[in-house]
């Protein structure tokens, strides 16, 4: 499984079937990370440093932050994407068609000048997430959505 958790200023990700060691983000950010909550990762007026520092501990890189530089991605169904913005202006998107109980996500683009800045995995964790949660087989033709779910 999945799971993508953002506030303004960072995005979380995780990826359940690495998880083994969930007491060391919850003892190194307790207000952040609850196993007995869902969402059990918590960034409502979250410590942005206590938050980064913990998952510099994990030790099965099941979970990992990045910095959001003021890019909002959205998950826009209605056009079968998702869609990273700077200031109004898209500059990435990760594409998908669903065709019964399968999603084929087949491109993943993000700016050159935006490079560097996890912006694609944001994009694609945005549809894996939606996908898990429907409960649809993903068909990753994209070769960077099938590099993240075998990492």
């Amino acid at each position: 499984m999945h799971r993508i958790y953002e506030n303004d200023d960072i995005t979380v990700f995780w990826d359940s079937g690495k998880c083994v060691h969930s007491r060391n983000c919850v003892m190194g950010a307790p207000d952040n990370f609850n196993v007995n909550k869902k969402p059990w990762v918590n960034l409502e007026n979250a410590d942005v440093a206590k938050v980064w520092q913990a998952l510099d501990k994990c030790p099965d890189k099941a979970l990992s932050c990045v910095y959001n530089h003021d890019i909002k991605v959205l998950l826009e169904e209605d056009n079968c994407r998702s869609a990273a913005y700077d200031a109004g202006k898209k500059i990435g998107e990760c594409d998908y068609k669903i065709n019964g109980e399968t999603i084929t996500m087949f491109h993943t683009e993000v700016d050159p000048e935006y490079g560097g800045k996890s912006i694609a995995k944001r994009l694609a964790y945005k549809v894996i997430e939606m996908a898990e949660k429907k409960k649809l087989t993903i068909n990753p033709t994209c070769s960077y959505v099938a590099k993240i779910l075998q990492e």
